[in-house]
This record gives structure tokens, C-alpha cells and sequence, in this order.
């Protein structure tokens, strides 16, 4: 794939694999998704198909500020820790790759 993506725990919650067509991705639940896409359907679009339905979510950089950018990382950063909690942080051998951009809560 070669995409910038970015993990805690091994885990993406968010990537660049869309940044051609001027988009990030974040990883978020349904619930979540719906609610940013309702307060800002000019920032968030749901991503179609299966990648969509695993809460992947499109961010339209173009027209995103800071502010909302980090605020979106941020939420998709504490619920993947929550959720690799809940999994005992266990890590898929193909999850792990070189060039990850990796992110903890303890840097940055």
C-alpha cells in the first residue's frame, strides 16, 4: 500500500491514503462518524463500501482547520487505545510494518 498511516499499539486509527484525492482517513464507530458528519458534513464524509462499514471516514483537508484536525486524530487516537484495551492490546503480525508513522500518548 505505502500510505502514511498512523498507529497506537500496532493499530491504525488514522492514514493518508486518500491524500490524492484530498482526503485523510480516520478510524471511528458508526456513531461517531454520523455524529462529526452531521455537525460538519463539509469536513467529514463517509467513506462507501466495506472500509466504510469497518468506520473508516473520510476528512476533507482542503477545507478542515487545525483545530478540527487534531480534535478528529485525537478521537480516533483515545478510541483506538480503548478498543485495543478491550482486545488486551493483542497485535495482527500484518498490523506491523516498517515505515509506520507511530504515535503514543506519551510522545507528542
Amino acid at each position: 500500500m505505502g500510505a502514511p498511516d498512523f498507529r497506537v499499539g500496532g493499530r491504525i486509527f488514522a492514514t493518508l491514503a486518500s491524500q490524492k484525492q484530498g482526503y485523510g482517513n480516520l478510524m471511528l464507530p458508526l456513531e461517531q462518524e454520523a455524529e462529526f458528519a452531521q455537525e460538519l458534513p463539509e469536513v467529514f464524509v463517509p467513506i462507501a463500501g466495506g472500509w466504510g462499514r469497518m468506520g473508516m471516514t473520510h476528512i476533507r483537508l482542503a477545507v478542515t482547520n487545525e483545530d478540527v484536525l487534531a480534535g478528529a486524530l485525537r478521537a480516533a487516537w483515545k478510541l483506538r487505545i480503548e478498543k485495543n484495551a478491550r482486545t488486551g492490546g493483542k497485535k495482527r503480525a500484518s498490523a506491523v510494518r516498517g515505515g509506520a508513522a507511530k504515535i503514543s500518548g506519551a510522545k507528542r
